[in-house]
């Protein structure tokens, strides 16, 4: 995937949850402002 520039649409992303559930980004999404942290956990 390429780096995201200003003015990009975020592409659609299926993502499963800490708590198993699964997340569409950005249709998922509450607001259309959002930050979205991606934490890979601890190795």
């Amino acid at each position: 995937m390429d780096k995201l520039n200003s003015g990009v649409t975020f592409p659609r992303l299926s993502l499963k949850t800490a708590s198993d559930n699964n997340l569409v980004l950005p249709d998922g999404l509450e607001t259309p402002l959002t930050i979205v942290l991606f934490y890979r956990g601890y190795w």
